[in-house]
């Protein structure tokens, strides 16, 4: 495993190296600098900030969306020396932001930027490499920008391509992208332990020197060759480094020009790594504050010896990923080859053609631009797809660091839109105690919510309970808790609009205040009719099915409850783990007395629980749940089938008066194993137990005559968490469960 690791981490570092070469050289042509800059920036960008990352398939060198910033730079400064002082700066400004963890605001970039960001990287690569894949060499390697140096664009370079096309270059840039496409088909390519990108540079740089043989002119010039400055003497190693002049250091225009390439850099690199770690087919995460400080102290050597800033590179980085480098080691031997091949090799390499790494690019850039994007972000909504349109287009038609900015400020926009629109979510609760509307504030309520928060104010009837709930923010602006704070003291009090405020944090200086109950008190129970207190057990289910619980104070209702009980009902249930009572009515503490038993059947100790629920306790209603798939019930029904005790059938021998009892309002002649059937025991059984309860309790018989309680039936439904209660008028209360069974049957 560790070597087959080796091998994919050097492969992909001779592939990164082929492709970085040529882009080191066009971006420091593009910045008006020295092609050794270039090559030193490639070089520090591979080994120094390699080595310092915490990325695993990151790649840093020159960046094309610095040139034109260099170029300007440069001619503010007056010199190449001056700049380099502002490079030193500006890697000084990076690694201080490193180390005060800067690094966090990657964690705010859109992720429809992002992507936008790699889809339009892919199609540009693709539309910039077809004119170098023909031999139209006019541009740079690695130009990114709409608008050219040569002063032409993107589509017009394609145009001119047809027209200015070198026969030698075409040839070998279409068989080199023909080998590439051929040999990711055949099987045995994966065989072959040697990088792709080598055998397609090694076979492009061949055709390339036999194609004069065939025809003297399909031969390639060196304007359409890698030029990589040559090493003849110790005097032209020495003019590879350009040392800073610190004189300079008096120029306030230094210190304006690193900050901004500061800025800049730390911008793309920060992108760029987001970009990447969404393309790393192993979902690793890079570490933003480590990065911004890698960057920086590779821009501080950078600085002192020569070079160019450096940035992560999105397409060096996903040249790497599509190699399948496996960790940071393949951006540190890249670093090493552009090293020893640029000083050692320089003729060998001026042997390649830029058609044949152009081919390389086209491939990269194809697999970045997956049409399967567009599907599906567009299947994610407008706020998704809109800032990825904007963010493609603007990087098509601008450059990568202004198409990303724009994409910014359009997802930005989309934000803010919604912010308006949901500062807060309103809900109607319905308490035992009553009616209460409350305002959920939404996680950041800013200055931009205050006119749609005052237009929800608005929106609440005048003699409401308005409770104003901020348990869930982090943020609230001074002008928000200022009109909070209006509504409360004076436009509350004149539409007679009751009001609590919950959840408030001791920064927002707002009193928190609670002007209703959590539980039910005396009072409140004394109050209740059976059927009021049945509608609230119904919606109580209701909500449970939505989704909408009630939003309780735990500590509240404890603290209510304390010093006594005031139940309104009482519920006989099974004991199954599957019907919790309270989770199923949306019930708080103190609400509910809770009764089960197996098979919810009645004994004279249960009949005891029911009494002082009713009589003592005052609860206003007897719930008896039945449910489906009851366990009791389908043991009574198999042990009634096969003439068998649930002693013989389980071992316990305590379980026998339970299923004595249910096998009451079984018919033996009609039994079956369908859940139907055994559904409709399970109603016969809780019928039974409500007739029990009629007719074994006189202290429950007489409070219901005097209509001071009332029982109901009902069955949960394990498979939906629906309650459905039965018709005791239509199911005739008082006749025998066993009968009502029958009828029900036939």
């Amino acid at each position: 495993m560790i070597k087959s690791r080796w091998f994919y981490d050097i492969s992909s570092s001779i592939t990164v190296f082929l492709v970085a070469l040529p882009l080191c050289l066009g971006i420091a042509l593009a910045s008006n600098a020295s092609l050794v800059s270039g090559i030193l920036s490639g070089v520090v960008g591979g080994i120094v900030v390699g080595f310092l990352s915490g990325s695993h398939v990151s790649v840093s060198g020159p960046s094309a969306a610095l040139a034109s910033i260099i170029v300007t730079q440069i001619l503010v400064l007056g010199s190449f020396e001056a700049f380099l002082i502002a490079l030193i700066i500006a890697g000084s400004i990076q690694i201080i932001m490193g180390l005060f963890k800067i690094g966090f605001i990657a964690a705010f970039f859109p992720n429809s930027v992002i992507k936008g960001l790699l889809f339009s990287v892919g199609v540009i690569i693709v539309l910039k490499q077809l004119p170098h894949l023909v031999g139209l060499d006019l541009d740079y390697e690695g130009d990114m920008s709409f608008w050219q140096l040569d002063h032409e664009n993107t589509f017009s370079e394609i145009i001119k391509m047809f027209s200015f096309f070198h026969t030698g270059c075409l040839i070998v840039g279409m068989s080199s992208l023909a080998f590439i496409l051929a040999w990711d088909k055949f099987t045995f390519s994966k065989k072959v332990k040697i990088p792709s990108a080598l055998l397609v540079v090694l076979f492009g740089s061949f055709l390339g020197f036999c194609l004069p043989y065939i025809n003297k002119w399909w031969f390639i010039d060196a304007g359409h060759l890698v030029q990589v400055p040559l090493v003849t003497s110790l005097h032209d190693i020495k003019n590879f480094f350009i040392l800073p002049n610190f004189i300079h250091l008096n120029n306030p225009e230094v210190y304006i020009a690193g900050f901004t390439l500061a800025l800049v850099a730390s911008l793309e690199t920060l992108l760029n790594l987001e970009a990447v770690d969404k393309i790393d087919p192993k979902g690793r995460k890079s570490p933003a504050n480590r990065e911004l400080i890698a960057q920086g102290i590779g821009n501080l050597v950078l600085g002192f010896i020569g070079g160019l800033p450096v940035t992560s590179a999105v397409i060096r980085s996903s040249v790497n990923i599509n190699a399948k480098a496996q960790s940071k080691l393949s951006a540190i031997l890249h670093g090493f080859f552009l090293l020893f091949c640029v000083t050692l090799l320089p003729q060998v390499l001026n042997y390649i053609p830029l058609s044949c790494l152009a081919a390389i690019l086209i491939v990269t850039g194809a697999k970045l631009a997956n049409l399967s994007v567009i599907k599906q972000i567009w299947q994610e909504g407008l706020n998704q797809f809109l800032p990825f349109l904007v963010t493609f287009l603007a990087i098509m038609f601008s450059d990568l660091l202004m198409g990303v900015l724009i994409g910014l400020g359009t997802s930005i926009f989309f934000i803010l839109k919604s912010n308006l629109k949901t500062p807060v979510k309103i809900c109607t609760e319905n308490h035992p105690s009553g009616e209460r509307k409350r305002m959920i504030l939404s996680n950041q309520v800013s200055f931009l919510n205050r006119a749609s928060l005052n237009r929800a104010l608005d929106s609440i009837t005048n003699g409401s309970h308005l409770v104003i709930d901020a348990t869930e923010t982090d943020y609230i602006d001074a002008d928000v808790l200022d009109l909070i704070k209006d509504f409360k003291d004076s436009e509350s009090q004149k539409r007679d609009i009751v009001i609590s405020l919950i959840g408030f944090k001791d920064s927002y200086d707002i009193e928190n205040f609670i002007q209703y109950e959590e539980h039910i008190t005396h009072e409140l129970q004394k109050n209740l009719t059976p059927l009021e207190v049945l509608d609230i057990i119904k919606k109580g289910n209701d909500r449970v099915i939505k989704g909408q619980k009630l939003k309780r104070d735990l500590n509240r209702q404890i603290q209510g409850t304390k010093e006594g009980q005031f139940p309104m009902a009482v519920v006989l249930s099974c004991i199954d783990s599957r019907v919790p009572v309270e989770l199923i009515f949306d019930l708080g503490i103190g609400d509910a007395f809770s009764v089960r038993m197996a098979g919810n059947v009645i004994s004279p100790k249960v009949l005891g629980s029911l009494e002082f629920s009713c009589a003592v306790a005052k609860a206003k209603l007897i719930v008896v749940m039945g449910h489906t798939k009851c366990g009791a019930v389908a043991a009574a029904i198999e042990c009634l089938k096969n003439n068998q005790s649930i002693e013989e059938k389980t071992g316990c021998y305590n379980l026998g008066g339970i299923i004595n009892d249910i096998q009451k309002v079984i018919d033996k002649s009609l039994i079956n194993q369908s859940d139907a059937y055994l559904n409709e025991v399970v109603k016969s059984n809780v019928l039974q137990a409500i007739h029990d309860i009629k007719n074994k309790s006189f202290v429950l018989n007489n409070l219901l005559k005097q209509n001071n309680i009332a029982i109901v039936g009902c069955i949960y439904d394990v498979s939906s968490g629906k309650v459905e209660f039965l018709d005791l008028a239509k199911n005739r209360l008082f006749s025998s469960a066993k009968q009502e069974l029958l009828e029900l049957l036939n």
